[in-house]
């Protein structure tokens, strides 16, 4: 009966210590310095920083290129977005053909990506939808017309 509850006990640790940090994709290139998740960076396209991509939106849409930029949030439930940031400038990143994950406790870290920045229009329920999975106190996706990354990869430091 011991061994029975131990063997319960230490699911129960293990199962709660994993909720902590989902991670539903291997990383397609790793090092000792990063994992990459999507497809391999495709490290000759323009660099951008967030903020540049902002201000002149008009002239970057449906360009590629690669940014770096830190993550503010991460979806909470599978990692399949998350909130870029960059000062004042904010911008929610998905990954093409949902196709690909991030690890859930990626939030914080800088991270380089290869996308294209997109248009779309975002409903009240999809926006409120974006904000329960990110299980923040604060509205990080807004309802309207938006600017939206569409990362083909993303490069993750490992610590």
């Amino acid at each position: 009966m011991n061994k029975v509850l131990m063997v319960i006990a230490a699911t129960l640790v293990s199962f709660s210590a994993s909720a902590d940090n989902i991670r539903l994709s291997e990383p397609v290139s790793q090092d000792k310095h990063y994992e990459t998740f999507g497809s391999v960076l495709n490290e000759s396209l323009p660099a951008l920083s967030l903020s540049e991509l902002v201000q002149k939106a008009n002239d970057n849409l449906g360009k590629t290129f690669q940014v770096e930029t830190r993550i503010a949030k991460v979806c909470q439930k599978k990692g399949c977005f998350f909130i870029a940031q960059q000062d004042q400038h904010v911008v929610r990143v998905s990954f093409r053909d949902y196709g690909f994950f991030i690890p859930t406790d990626s939030s914080g870290k800088v991270v380089t990506l290869a996308g294209e920045l997109i248009e779309k229009e975002v409903s009240e329920k999809q926006a409120a939808h974006f904000n329960a999975d990110l299980n923040s106190d604060s509205e990080s996706v807004s309802a309207g017309k938006v600017y939206e990354i569409v990362a083909e990869s993303v490069r993750i430091p490992r610590n």
